[in-house]
């Protein structure tokens, strides 16, 4: 409400991350993320988000991702260059991201964490519902951060007979 920032999460997603451990520019990602799933700590409010004036989980139930390139910025840093589908709008998306390194867990699972952030114009997107405020201002900013820690698993290999 013009003051401040309302933070939220998406509690059901779905991934897969093949990774060229030699070369992470040649590295895919594609993530589904389930719309209703949206917490906000508010329950009207993560109703109305997913009423068609937003999410319209409806006829939109997913949000979707899919990686088109990774560009190397630095030994750490990468570009992730991809398509953000959220309703029925689907746009080009480059997000910042972080290699944060493997290891293996107590368990002997391979693990490999990644941060990546972007900002995006939710407007862009087709969530254009907002609302006047009386004191001046609109209740919903236009600007949405989004910031990913990602921590991914290998896959168990597959003997095939």
């Amino acid at each position: 409400m013009v003051v401040s920032k309302v933070r939220g999460r998406f509690a059901k997603y779905t991934g897969a991350l093949q990774l060229d451990e030699t070369d992470l520019t040649r590295s895919t990602v594609q993530v589904t993320i389930d719309a209703a799933s949206i917490e906000t700590g508010v329950a009207d409010r993560d109703k109305h988000l997913r009423s068609a004036d937003f999410f319209d989980v409806a006829n939109f139930p997913y949000l979707q991702f899919r990686s088109k390139a990774i560009v190397r910025h630095d030994d750490l840093r990468y570009y992730l260059i991809g398509d953000l589908t959220i309703r029925d709008v689907t746009r080009e998306v480059r997000l910042e991201a972080e290699y944060g390194g493997r290891a293996k867990d107590p368990w002997g699972n391979e693990r490999v964490g990644f941060t990546a952030k972007v900002s995006l114009d939710r407007k862009d997107f087709g969530l254009k519902w907002n609302q006047v405020l009386e004191a001046g201002g609109v209740l919903v900013g236009d600007k949405v951060d989004i910031d990913i820690e990602l921590e991914a698993v290998r896959a168990a290999s597959q003997n095939v007979a």
